[in-house]
């Protein structure tokens, strides 16, 4: 079935039982990303140009969009393929902080790449590089580190991990 009949299945949403409660209830940012890696099994990183730390391809879901929707075009967008994203490695739930609003973050499996040249974004990333985290620790946030161990640890258990700011839970 498509996003359409399915939405006709669910038949007409309730009404609010409070007029404009809908409105004020609390809105999360969710972001859906992809666990790409090469040959030597070191994932591949992207130099923002928007933030001081690496960051994996991938990027905030849009209104009425899917993580899984949202990192499929994200990883097409910042560098110019249109990969088959596999299954779901991570969701981690991480705190507001400072302006921004708490935040649920997907990690995919982005699968393997065999010398394939990247088209990088510019407005989006300066450079790519493939490292292990060991090796990029430095320069990710502890979370994204301890996010990207759960990620990895999924892809070899083949279990899917929920995790709060990347602590399993």
């Amino acid at each position: 079935m498509s996003r359409d009949e399915d939405l006709a299945a669910e038949g007409v949403p309730e009404q609010e039982f409070n007029p404009g409660i809908a409105a004020r209830m609390p809105r999360k940012t969710v972001a859906g990303g992809a666990l790409i890696r090469d040959r030597d099994g070191r994932i591949l990183f992207l130099e923002p140009t928007y933030k001081p730390t690496f960051d994996i391809p991938g990027g905030i879901v849009k209104a009425d969009e899917s993580p899984y929707d949202a990192c499929r075009r994200e990883v097409r967008e910042e560098i110019g393929l249109d990969l088959p994203i596999g299954r779901l490695l991570v969701v981690d739930w991480i705190p507001a902080q400072g302006p921004w609003f708490d935040q649920l973050a997907f990690v995919f499996d982005g699968g393997v790449l065999d010398d394939i040249t990247l088209t990088l974004d510019p407005t989006e990333a300066r450079a790519h590089h493939y490292l292990t985290l060991a090796d990029v620790a430095s320069r990710l946030r502890p979370s994204m580190t301890r996010r990207l161990t759960l990620a990895l640890d999924a892809l070899t258990t083949g279990t899917t991990h929920y995790a709060d700011f990347g602590r399993p839970r």
